[in-house]
């Protein structure tokens, strides 16, 4: 990330869930758009199948973990940085607040909630603008899976800052809003389990019809490979 703003090049970074790489199975603009991007295993279990599938050396890029991390880094090089998404203009105050709180230097340069409908073409053209304007080096896109990689997708030619990342319910979890799983149930990919009894009503339908999905898939493949393997 400090490289790209260094050369001023352009990227897109999603730290990719279950639920988004089996939406990318099914829908065209999804599987587009995470092409584009530099995808990042965010999900435990996509850590395991990357493995038995022979990357040895892959590791989980936990968007939370991202975002905290890179804050606390740029707090001391001064990287400029918008908050995109977030419930509403109080929850995404709320995380600027609790950011600037933890990360004593850092720059937030300016921020924006959407409405939960599908922007405008003039709604569009008016907050790339405001970013434009902001000078941001990086902007934070918390607005859930696939819609935010959909909107990187879509805006990363019209915004000047050379660092997209989409990281999902980051935002909820910096901003106090919602509490994370515990490590031990992260490490043991339960994480989705955590999660579901936080929003049974949002959630449930999700993951009963992506997580065996995901299962097959991946047996699919691993099976694939073995036979591969052997030739």
């Amino acid at each position: 990330m400090d490289d790209t703003i260094a050369r001023r090049r352009r990227v897109c970074l999603t730290a990719a869930a279950v639920h988004l790489v089996m939406v990318a199975e099914e829908d065209e603009e999804t599987r587009r758009a995470v092409d584009r991007a530099i995808a990042v295993p965010d999900g435990q279990p996509l850590v395991w199948a990357m493995r038995a599938l022979g990357h040895a050396r892959a590791s989980r890029v936990y968007g939370p973990d991202l975002m905290a991390r890179y804050c606390e880094r740029s707090a001391g090089t001064g990287v400029r940085m918008y908050l995109y998404g977030g419930r509403d203009e109080g929850a995404l105050a709320q995380l600027a607040l609790e950011l600037r709180s933890r990360y004593p230097g850092l720059r937030i340069v300016g921020g924006h909630s959407p409405p939960f409908r599908p922007p405008t073409a003039e709604e569009e053209e008016q907050v790339s603008g405001q970013i434009n304007e902001s000078g941001a080096d990086v902007v934070w896109v918390g607005t859930g899976q696939p819609k935010q990689e959909k909107w990187m997708a879509r805006m990363r030619d019209r915004l000047d800052a050379p660092v997209l990342v989409g990281v999902g319910a980051a935002f909820d979890f910096h901003a106090g809003l919602l509490p994370q799983a515990p490590s031990w149930m992260q490490a043991n990919g339960l994480e989705w389990l955590f999660r579901l009894r936080q929003e049974p009503r949002r959630l449930w339908r999700r993951y009963a019809r992506y997580n065996p999905r995901f299962i097959a898939g991946f047996a699919r493949q691993y099976a694939a490979a073995r036979v591969t393997a052997r030739r």
